[in-house]
């Protein structure tokens, strides 16, 4: 800005001079997507102390209205009032000044990652939620990879392609940053449009700001409930990022999303079904899929941090199930990876990253890959909040080497004879040789990477009627209208049985049911398709229990040396 500010300055003088609106003109002299109509700048408002509160009006009046906005969303007059109530706003104003924060210095990214590291440290002081504000950059980094690598067009050197990424829970703009940059690593002629939207004002700020030094349109990022006020009804985009509020219940929002839902159906964005009010994540799920570009188009993908409850939560004919029944039937998701504990700054809980689209590959058509990336993290340095892992770029470029080549893999380590682990455990896939087995010794395998058909996510729940019986032990009969010399159900004994998609309900019902209870009947106006993705079971490895004889055998060894010490200490 102090470089181009003589040139604005003219232009400015100028261009009101004969009666024009100055902004256009203005914005190509300061070759920014900003400017300053101000004289003024930090150092030379130290010049007269007597005035700073005064001049640093002035200062902020004179920037373009977009960037004005910036400081309102931050309430910068009450904090400027209250500083200078407490003698201290030239000394940090002074503070500023003295430090070099010109963007060939201090990059957008480094200034995005300084703003969260201290709204995570006043939630942690204030006691709030510092995870609505920041997604760690290894999880976004993932992400990003999972999004962009099965599309070679994009990311070939010299293809001029022009794509649009969204987040609509923008925060501070990190998703959109990191998936900017990776794109322009990768193709420097590719360019990245970004669309977002924020409801929490200072992080509203602080992404308009990056979009505005990054010379991305900030009319793009919207301030906003997204659930309730879509600040981009109508648009469609290439990519989409979000990593929503874990559990954040979402009753505020309630009568604009169920009215939505009723008259809107599938036009809208909540056809699929409602989860219930305690948890919202599914509603941006929702969001997202109607934000997807259709495949005749071009298509879309998108990739959402999510916590274990959308996996399973709700029975069959639940919002929950039905959502996940969506997705699934329509054939939408690609992959679940499932991230390792204590990764976010607010929580130690689980949480996964789904990639869901509507261009797959062929070879992906009809299958769900889960990935169990729990083990790949490393231990940090120094935990910040909750958050005590973090993955290196190996573990990404594991996860996303799995996910690119759509195959199954397990960790195998190499046991020797009395059970002990000889090394670090290996990534095998499909194609490669397992290790030697030295002899007497064995192999331990962990599954990491499965791919399931979508149908073996769904069950058909029926309900099992059995008769109500008189004081002589005979079924009471029902006397009119459809009843009539029906047996009548017994709800004590009623029970519910889930059937797998791929078993015949018929059949499964006498194999399973009839021997138990011959007089038994299914009712089939209760019966209900449901949807769950049982992830940790798909990964659970048994693990036989030791023997008898060498459970004896330890505590034989046990005694024996308590005793020894025992008579040691008597001698």
């Amino acid at each position: 800005m102090a470089a181009t500010m003589p040139a604005v300055l003219a232009e400015f003088a100028a261009r009101t001079a004969a009666g024009l609106n100055p902004e256009p003109f203005l914005l190509r002299k300061a070759g920014q997507s900003f400017f300053n109509t101000s004289s003024l700048d930090l150092v030379t408002l130290l010049g007269d102390q007597d005035h700073v509160r005064q001049n640093l009006y002035a200062y902020i009046q004179g920037f373009s209205p977009a960037a004005r906005d910036i400081f309102e969303r931050f309430d910068f007059h009450t904090q400027v009032e209250r500083l200078a109530k407490a003698d201290l706003l030239y000394l940090v104003v002074e503070k500023f000044a003295n430090i070099d924060l010109h963007p060939e210095r201090v990059d957008n990214a480094s200034m995005g990652a300084v703003f969260e590291e201290l709204i995570r440290k006043f939630a942690e002081i204030s006691n709030e939620t510092a995870g609505e504000h920041f997604t760690p950059r290894e999880v976004i980094r993932l992400m990003v990879n999972l999004l962009f690598i099965e599309d070679d067009d994009v990311l070939t050197p010299g293809n001029a392609v022009v794509r649009t990424v969204y987040d609509p829970t923008a925060g501070t703009g990190g998703m959109l940053s990191v998936a900017g940059e990776y794109l322009l690593e990768h193709n420097p002629q590719a360019r990245l449009t970004m669309f977002g939207q924020e409801l929490n004002d200072e992080s509203y700020a602080i992404c308009k700001a990056d979009m505005l030094i990054k010379g991305q349109d900030v009319g793009n990022i919207v301030a906003g409930n997204t659930l309730s006020d879509d600040g981009h009804g109508g648009r469609q985009f290439d990519y989409m990022l979000s990593n929503p509020p874990f559990g954040v219940e979402w009753k505020k929002v309630e009568r604009a999303v169920r009215l939505e839902h009723e008259q809107r159906g599938f036009d809208g964005r909540f056809g699929p079904g409602l989860p219930r009010v305690s948890d919202g994540s599914l509603l941006f799920l929702m969001h997202l899929l109607a934000k997807m570009r259709p495949a005749q188009d071009g298509g879309s993908r998108f990739g959402i941090v999510l916590n274990g409850s959308p996996l399973f939560t709700g029975g069959a004919g639940s919002g929950e199930s039905e959502i996940r029944r969506y997705v699934l039937e329509n054939d939408l998701v690609e992959a679940i990876v499932g991230l390792p504990t204590d990764m976010f700054y607010n929580t130690g809980i689980a949480t996964y990253v789904w990639i869901l689209s509507n261009k797959k590959p062929e070879d992906r058509r009809g299958f769900v890959q889960l990935i169990d990336a729990g083990s790949f993290w490393q231990k940090m340095r120094k935990s910040l909040g909750s958050k005590r892992k973090e993955m290196s770029e190996a573990h990404i470029e594991q996860v996303t080497r799995l996910f690119g080549g759509f195959t199954e893999a397990e960790l195998v380590t190499v046991l020797d004879a009395a059970g002990q682990a000889l090394g670090e455990a290996q990534l095998v896939t499909g194609a490669d040789l397992p290790p030697v087995v030295p002899e007497g010794g064995r192999l331990q395998r962990v599954p990491v990477s499965r791919i399931f058909r979508n149908e073996d996510f769904g069950y058909t729940t029926i309900t099992v009627e059995r008769p109500l019986r008189d004081a002589q032990g005979q079924p009471v009969l029902g006397a009119k209208g459809k009843q009539k010399g029906k047996p009548q159900p017994d709800s004590a004994l009623r029970d519910t049985e889930n059937v797998p998609l791929s078993d015949d309900v018929r059949s499964y019902f006498e194999r399973e049911v009839l021997p138990h209870a011959p007089d038994a009947w299914i009712d089939p106006e209760k019966t209900k398709v449901g949807y769950e993705i049982p992830f940790n079971r798909h990964f659970y490895v048994f693990e036989p229990p030791r023997s008898l004889a060498e459970i004896d055998a330890d505590l034989k060894r046990s005694t024996d040396r308590i005793k020894a010490m025992i008579e040691g200490l008597s001698a």
